[in-house]
């Protein structure tokens, strides 16, 4: 049971990534605010396991999917198949300790939220992150499913938005609060935050700078090298003629630059098999500094996909082959 359009890879579609990028600046910045007005403090396990509706829903879900998941059971009185999940779900939120937040919402009294989220028949279960609505599962489902469901929304959370969830204190009196530290940023943060900002504006110049500023202090750094690879692969199809490009790649498929040229066009349209197929079988037709230069933007792409896509490890091995 994978998530329906939750990525937990490598990530090619570019606006989901700038969108992703945007909703951690904002998910920082709700918690930077949390914390000047004195931080979001401790709860109870009680407090883990919450009613939501049409009024409560801005406040007790999109607020507080800035600092934890919010995994969300569209449920009825009626529905029988709600009665075996909504029980599990509520265990689990406690078992988890705080790693994500559940809202139960009644579908009878919510028909408005239903019809936002695009639930088609209950039980369905969605996740709220930093703002990011994605659909988990609809049906009931096995608890091992569930957890599995569950591990790769609290990982997707800390990895991307920076998410850790809640504190937990068995001790604290439900909707009490008690006094926590707010988490601290990490030593990018400032930079990453002008990068997002940057790609909001359009500048991919500037957002491309902001990710080098981090990669000179931190080589490693893997969100700024992925950042950087896509503002880079933005800047380069910025101005072109689709239309044009491809024509060109058509007619001389010894040109380098135009299977490179249309490769990044490829990429961006979403086309990767076809984009890392353009390049391996360029390298097979070409030597020396020609098959060097395809090479390296075919590995730059890699670098945008995501090491962990079946499909870049499937490019590596063609690329190897082509190559020896």
């Amino acid at each position: 049971m994978q998530p329906r359009n939750m990525s937990m890879s490598g990530v090619v579609d570019l606006a989901a990534v700038k969108a992703a990028q945007e909703a951690k600046a904002k998910a920082e910045q709700a918690r930077a605010q949390a914390a000047r007005e004195g931080g979001a403090g401790a709860v109870s396990p009680a407090d883990l396991v919450i009613d939501a509706d049409e009024a409560t829903f801005e406040r007790d879900v999109l607020q507080r999917s800035a600092e934890v998941p919010v995994v969300i059971d569209f449920w009825a009185e009626w529905c029988q198949p709600c009665k075996q999940l909504s029980p599990v779900l509520e265990r689990l939120a406690v078992e988890y300790n705080g790693r994500f937040l559940l809202a139960k919402i009644d579908v009878d009294a919510n028909q408005m939220l239903m019809q936002q989220f695009g639930v088609q028949g209950i039980p369905a279960v969605f996740a709220v992150v930093a703002g990011q609505a994605l659909p988990l599962f609809q049906g009931a489902a096995g608890e091992a499913q569930i957890r599995e469901t569950l591990d790769q929304l609290v990982q997707v959370a800390e990895e991307r938005f920076g998410l850790t969830g809640l504190t937990v204190d068995p001790d604290a009196e439900p909707g009490g609060q008690a006094p926590q530290q707010a988490p601290a940023a990490g030593p990018h943060e400032s930079l990453l935050n002008a990068a997002a900002q940057a790609l909001d504006a359009g500048d991919l110049g500037g957002a491309a700078q902001a990710y080098k500023n981090v990669l000179a202090e931190d080589p490693g750094h893997p969100e700024a090298k992925l950042g950087l690879a896509q503002a880079e692969l933005l800047q380069r199809v910025q101005g072109l003629d689709p239309q044009k490009v491809r024509q060109e790649a058509a007619e001389k498929p010894s040109d380098v630059q135009a299977q490179i040229a249309a490769a990044d066009l490829d990429l961006v349209g979403g086309h990767v098999q076809d984009a890392f197929g353009r390049l391996i079988e360029t390298v097979r037709r070409t030597a020396g500094e020609d098959r060097d230069a395809v090479r390296l933007r075919l590995l730059e792409l890699f670098e945008v996909v995501g090491a962990e896509d079946p499909r870049v490890s499937e490019a590596r091995r063609a690329l190897a082959r082509a190559l020896f």
